[in-house]
């Protein structure tokens, strides 16, 4: 035990003094560690704290000081204040209490227990702080009546050279926790890669219908969001020929000249009308004609317009000879190939919109687990860099014929992504979930350390003493692992710092230094 190790290194301290003064005058007779009773440990764990103590037999009249360890179990950090009361209840007279105000350094509070009285007794350890009160009933204790009969009932236990020493002060100041085996059901699961694709629909490109230049293009960098509709760029085609100048100048003369006759045949038509000398069907007719002399006219201004501005490459020509290209699903800008002012061709991708709110995870399963793909039902995603464990969705379908090449069988999930927000074509794996296994002790993938090969756990024996155990790993569903053997439900195992636990296995000597109280 730590404590014998400790008094074992005060003994042997003592031991080299005397021998560096056996030239001089002989020291006074004194009592060894090995003439005191041996000093007893007890641990103890609430549902708020963990209690370490050591203590010498009680004795009456005579002061055992008990150097009281308190671990908050809700940040696995020492209790750094409070009241802390030893009390020795028994079964019918009077108790005792002994009481300290304050911790002698953080979690470490030293109670000095002179009883008055020998006997049985109930040891409860009691803690008194600010939002906190914590009983730790340590069971049945005897109060001797001299130290000749501590000495006698005291019972020196075999210590097991496989436990570990780790003491409060190193588990304080580094990250350290525990956690208790419980026993549970899981699903059994194959763990496959898979990737974060676009779904069927969920992918869109904006294409230049026509030959044409950019002449305004949307500020949608890759990566910004759109919505459906958007503008994303405007399109100017080219004139028909490059030298068709001349037989635009004479379109537009001839509609002038056409526009000018209609808007006469109609005045005269209209005074016609109005005094009786022509019906009104002539008017009528007048004023079709004027209509489309007017539009001939527009068409050809327009036409000289959109020549004008190919050809300078400046302004912006009517609404009507632009060709308005919009986003056609709402989504994120996955690619961008427009410049305002840039020339494409007919087909050329401008834009292509991803929507990633809702994906698809594609995983391949192997070719010998390709039976198993019939009783999946669902799956776990894990990301590469978070520790976030989330469902993969509904599951979208199987594939029935193995792909050859890499002798795996697809499967398809569908996954909202609105808030895991994974990025499209990133490579993820899933836990394809089984069916449920028996109940078995589970504990969390962090308290599993490799071991030359060998998955062993560090189990708390006590306070400061732990012991390496080799464990026989089952399913593993999210956040954790089925042990098939080598672990009981109950037992206290390191979560956080057990491959500190290990280094602190590997040395061949226990800690030098003992607790200062």
């Amino acid at each position: 035990m730590a404590v014998k190790q400790r008094l074992r290194s005060l003994y042997w301290f003592a031991m080299v003094g005397w021998l560096l003064a056996a030239c001089g005058t002989p020291p006074p007779s004194t009592s060894t560690a090995d003439d005191e009773p041996e000093p007893l440990s007890v641990s103890r764990w609430t549902d708020e704290t963990e209690l370490f103590t050591e203590y010498p037999p009680l004795v009456v009249g005579r002061t055992s000081r008990f150097a009281i360890h308190l671990t908050s179990l809700e940040s696995f950090e020492p209790v750094s204040e409070g009241t802390v009361e030893v009390q020795l209840r028994p079964p019918t007279s009077r108790g005792e209490t002994f009481r300290v105000d304050g911790p002698s350094q953080p979690g470490i509070f030293g109670v000095d227990v002179r009883p008055a009285r020998p006997g049985r007794r109930d040891l409860v350890i009691v803690l008194r702080a600010p939002g906190l009160t914590d009983e730790h009933h340590v069971g049945a204790v005897d109060v001797h009546a001299n130290v000749a009969a501590a000495r006698a009932a005291d019972h020196d236990e075999a210590e097991d050279a496989a436990t570990i020493s780790f003491l409060k002060e190193q588990q304080w100041t580094l990250d350290f926790a525990t956690e208790v085996v419980s026993e549970r059901a899981v699903r059994a699961s194959v763990r496959v890669p898979a990737e974060i694709v676009a779904r069927p629909g969920g992918t869109a490109d904006v294409v230049a219908p026509v030959d044409g230049r950019l002449i305004r293009v949307a500020a949608a960098d890759t990566g910004a969001t759109v919505a459906k509709g958007q503008e994303l760029v405007r399109l100017l085609p080219p004139p028909s020929a490059p030298g068709e100048l001349p037989q635009l100048d004479q379109m537009r003369a001839e509609a002038v000249a056409s526009l000018e006759l209609a808007q006469r045949d109609r005045g005269r038509a209209e005074r016609l009308v109005s005094v009786g000398a022509a019906p009104h069907k002539r008017l009528d007719e007048a004023r079709a004609a004027e209509a489309q002399a007017v539009a001939r006219m527009r068409a050809a201004e327009a036409r000289l317009e959109h020549y004008g501005a190919s050809r300078t490459a400046q302004g912006e020509p009517a609404e009507e000879g632009l060709f308005v290209l919009r986003a056609p699903i709402a989504g994120v800008v996955a690619m961008r190939e427009a410049t305002t002012g840039a020339n494409v061709a007919a087909g050329s991708v401008l834009f292509r919109v991803v929507d990633a709110s809702r994906v698809h995870v594609r995983g391949r399963i192997p070719e010998a687990s390709a039976v198993q793909a019939r009783s999946v039902r669902s799956a776990e995603i894990e990301i590469p860099g978070r520790q976030q464990i989330a469902l993969a969705g509904r599951l979208a379908g199987v594939g029935k014929v193995l792909d050859a090449p890499s002798r795996t069988l697809p499967i398809t999930f569908a996954l909202d992504n609105r808030r895991l927000e994974v990025p499209v074509g990133q490579a993820v794996f899933l836990r394809l979930l089984m069916n449920e296994t028996a109940p078995r002790p589970v504990v969390p993938p962090i308290a599993i350390v490799d071991d030359g090969g060998r998955p062993i756990v560090f189990v708390q024996r006590a306070g400061e003493t732990f012991e390496r155990r080799p464990v026989t790993l089952g399913a593993r569903t999210g956040d954790l692992v089925q042990v098939i053997d080598g672990l009981e439900p109950g037992e206290r195992v390191v979560t956080k710092g057990a491959y500190l636990v290990r280094l602190a296995s590997l040395s061949a000597q226990a800690p030098a230094h003992g607790h200062v109280h």
